[in-house]
Order: structure tokens, then C-alpha cells, then sequence
């Protein structure tokens, strides 16, 4: 079952822990992955760009970005979740490994990319390349980020929205049932649009990039 985390969608602060703290690094010569896993004793620990935690139900876990596991794979912890932001194959390899993975691609998933239109975050499929039920299981799903630097309060909504409901209907949607051309669903997103609108959310119009405006007079549906 895929679900949809927005814990990040609307920012992320951004900490270097590293510099302040050069022995959680792993080593002199490695200074990307951070080694703090030992020295914390919350039952799950996940490594962003800040550390933060958080509770898992079934089993106590670990979430990493995908440099821990480009670094150490073999070495990570079976209950190990990969955050796989960058791109790439890291998502199959994790999977594959038998490691659970997240998905954030930054070409399909980051709203700071405001070049990146509704169908762009509506065409991501976290399952596109892994045909294995197995591993299927091992995908937990989908994040969409934003970079807190490219927002404030003057844009925010329009930035998130619409285009992280694209990505939500992505996830929330079994893969056998998912639409496979987006024209299919930009009259739902469209509706959803308007919707947000009428409840004063300042989303964005469904024609054009993160944050544009109108192209012309008329209607929310029709924009």
C-alpha cells in the first residue's frame, strides 16, 4: 500500500551537523553520512538534512538519505529506510538489497522546482521499475519536498499547490488503477483547484509552472 508523507512539503531547515560536531562524522576522510545512529535512543531515528525524529509502529527503524546507502550499503541496518531524493536506480538497488525505501525524486517530487508542471509530479511512479511484488512491498511510498530558501508567506500555497495533489492521487492510487495519460485527470485536479481556492487556499492555476498566474480572464476551472 502506498501512503503520502507531507511531513517536509512545506520546508526544511537546513543544519550542517558535521561542522559543528565533526565526530558524528564516520571518519576524517568521510564527511557525508552522518554516524549517529549509537548515540540516540529514540526508537527510530531518520537523517535528513536535520535530523529528526520518528515513531514507527511495527519495529523499531532508521531512515537515511541515499548517500548512507550509495556509502554503506551492505553495512546498513536490515531495518534501514532509504530516502531516495537525488534520482537515479537507488530506490530498485535499496529494494533489491531488501531495505525499504522512500521516494523524493528531485526532478519529479521538489516544488522548488517550479519548472517541473502538475504532470511532471503526476507521472512519477514510485513503482515504475520495481515489477517485483516483493519488492514492491518494500517501497513505503512518497515525499514531496520544497526548499524553505525559494518560499515564504507570499507564496507558499501556490507553490505547494496544485501540483502536490498530483503527486498525492500518484500515491494514494493502486498502480493497477492509475491513469496513463494527464488528461485524464486534470478535470479532477482542476476541481481541486477551485475547491482550494473557495476555502482560501492562493493555489496556483493548473496551466503552467509553480507559482505562475493566470494566463487569461475567465473562470478557476477554465485557468
Amino acid at each position: 500500500m502506498k501512503t503520502l508523507d507531507y511531513g517536509d512539503v512545506a520546508c526544511r531547515w537546513i543544519i550542517d551537523m558535521g561542522v559543528g560536531y565533526p565526530s558524528l562524522w564516520p571518519s576524517a576522510i568521510c564527511k557525508e553520512p552522518l554516524d549517529i545512529l549509537a548515540r540516540f535512543s529514540s526508537s527510530s531515528l531518520s537523517i535528513w538534512e536535520v535530523m529528526k525524529s520518528t515513531q514507527l509502529e511495527t519495529e523499531s527503524s532508521s531512515s537515511c538519505r541515499e548517500e548512507s546507502f550509495n556509502n554503506f550499503g551492505d553495512k546498513l541496518d536490515h531495518n534501514t529506510v532509504v530516502h531516495n531524493w537525488l534520482g537515479g536506480t537507488v530506490a530498485e538497488e535499496a529494494v533489491a538489497a531488501g531495505l525499504r525505501c522512500i521516494l523524493s525524486k528531485q526532478e519529479s517530487w521538489y516544488l522548488d522546482h517550479l519548472y517541473v508542471q502538475w504532470e511532471g509530479f503526476y507521472m512519477n511512479e514510485p513503482l515504475a521499475k520495481i515489477h517485483k511484488p516483493e519488492q514492491q512491498r518494500l517501497v513505503l511510498g512518497g515525499e514531496v519536498c520544497m526548499w524553505g530558501e525559494k518560499i515564504d508567506s507570499s507564496d507558499i500555497q501556490q507553490t505547494i499547490w496544485p501540483r502536490s495533489a498530483a503527486a498525492a492521487e500518484r500515491l494514494w492510487t493502486p498502480i493497477e488503477k492509475l491513469a496513463t495519460n494527464t488528461s485524464m485527470a486534470a478535470p479532477r485536479l482542476a476541481w481541486f483547484r477551485c475547491l482550494l481556492n473557495q476555502r482560501g487556499v492562493a493555489a496556483a492555476p493548473l496551466v503552467g509552472y509553480g507559482q505562475s498566474a493566470p494566463l487569461y480572464p475567465g473562470s478557476c476551472i477554465s485557468q
